[in-house]
């Protein structure tokens, strides 16, 4: 069969046109913007892809349209594959339909860290030789690739809460009836299209309504949201971590070493170079989730002492002169703190210089910008990319006083990056979109 991915870029489509590829199926795509690791990695697989959403494209001979949830009415591709009364289904539908039906889905679902736990859960599963297939929000460094799918039971989704389409306005997470699921945290996010918390608590009921009696439920055990939503109605056994819940960590050190507890015994100790508090409770959850299809948990623990992290999550760039850029997806304020909070563990009193693109469509509507101050408070340095925003950053920003600088031209703020940085600091650079190359532009300028 051949499929046409409209929207092929976004990390979730493209991981779909991977294993669609690997099943056999010659899959093109379109998409507006293109930028790594996304492009690189279908680049690699082979898959040819066109610029832009022209209708034209409706000629290009597919059996199928696969439409991401970046395609809405007006876009002069699917108004011609409406019209014409083309074959299209939603992404979510189309790996429902096509690669879960058969098989043990482990589900992950959170507003922070799905992507990393995902990872170490995919991880886990490989290190146990079961051999998963997966799709993930990003680039696993274990795996080199998003996506796979193999002929072996089981399969690991990342399980976004953001819609399917704009003919499907379920949760995509809806579709992939995972047996075993992990409910990681739950925040308010994606101001675009949730009026509140409660409207996003919802739709992780109705994830909560599809795991069977004989599955598992992953959940935090210190969230009042997640709280919440089991409260609802739940109808599968409920394995909680954090304080105060089954599976705890202890003992953890400036390295990032820490002890795994299950209902207070030690169970082993997990040796590591992943940082913050953040990554110990994604661990916590990975654990678990493969615990329920058999992995030992010391098993589990080993693999972790493997894991190799995943690309754009605190990503070193380059080390120019002892200046040390990383490179991380974080977006939301909660995210932009216990990332900062993170390396500051790690590198103790030395210097971090904050960069931040607010690019998510929950920050360019200001939603969280009240949030900014707090989050960026343990930086010594912040640098703000306004470009495109509805609303004052510098004015949003006004609390952190002299520390904090804003900038709409992304030359400009790389070269006062390049001015304050010196030798021992240590940048992090936090954006969920390409930030325009500043990583490169910046080791470049540092290098002068």
């Amino acid at each position: 069969m051949h499929i046409h991915i409209l929207g092929i870029c976004g990390t979730f489509m493209g991981g779909i046109a991977v294993i669609a590829k690997q099943a056999g199926h010659k899959v093109t795509g379109c998409d507006a913007n293109v930028y790594p690791p996304m492009s690189t990695q279908l680049e690699a697989q082979g898959i040819e892809l066109t610029e832009g959403f022209g209708p034209e494209q409706a000629d290009i001979g597919c059996d199928l349209f696969v439409i991401g949830n970046v395609v809405s009415r007006g876009n002069p591709l699917m108004e011609e594959i409406l019209n014409r009364g083309l074959p299209y289904v939603s992404g979510p539908q189309w790996l429902a339909e096509s690669v879960l039906r058969e098989k043990w889905v482990l589900a992950v679902a959170g507003t922070h860290g799905k992507t990393t736990t995902t990872s170490m859960l995919a991880w886990i599963l490989e290190y146990a030789k079961l051999n998963p297939g997966f799709l993930i929000g990003g680039v696993p460094l274990d795996f080199g690739l998003s996506a796979r799918t193999t002929s072996d039971p089981f399969f690991v989704i990342e399980a976004d809460e953001y819609d399917t389409a704009f003919f499907d306005k379920r949760s995509k997470f809806v579709h992939y009836r995972p047996r075993t699921a992990i409910l990681n945290n739950l925040e308010f996010d994606h101001a675009d299209i949730f009026s509140d918390l409660a409207a996003i608590e919802t739709q992780f009921h109705h994830l909560v309504r599809t795991v069977p009696g004989n599955g598992l439920i992953v959940a935090n055990g210190i969230e009042e949201s997640m709280d919440r939503v089991l409260a609802r109605g739940c109808w599968t056994p409920v394995e909680r971590f954090g304080a105060d819940a089954g599976w705890q960590e202890a003992g953890a050190d400036a390295d990032g070493a820490f002890d795994v507890l299950l209902g207070g015994a030690r169970l082993g100790r997990v040796q590591w170079d992943q940082l913050g508090a953040h990554n110990r409770m994604n661990a916590l959850a990975a654990i678990a989730a493969a615990r329920h299809v058999g992995v030992p948990v010391d098993v589990a623990i080993e693999a972790l002492g493997a894991f190799k992290g995943v690309k754009r999550r605190m990503e070193v760039r380059g080390v120019v002169d002892g200046i040390t850029v990383y490179d991380d997806f974080a977006h939301h304020p909660t995210a932009v703190e216990t990332t900062i909070a993170g390396l500051r563990r790690k590198v103790g009193k030395a210097r971090i210089l904050a960069v931040l693109e607010p690019r998510s469509n929950t920050m360019k509507l200001g939603v969280m910008k009240a949030l900014l101050p707090g989050s960026l408070v343990d930086a010594e340095k912040v640098f703000c990319y306004a470009g495109g925003l509805g609303w004052d950053a510098a004015d949003a920003l006004k609390p952190l006083g002299a520390k904090a600088q804003t900038f709409e031209d992304l030359g400009q703020l790389v070269e006062a990056i390049a001015v304050e940085a010196k030798s021992g600091d240590h940048v992090l650079v936090m954006s969920n979109g390409g930030f325009g190359g500043i990583h490169g532009k910046l080791l470049e300028r540092l290098g002068r």
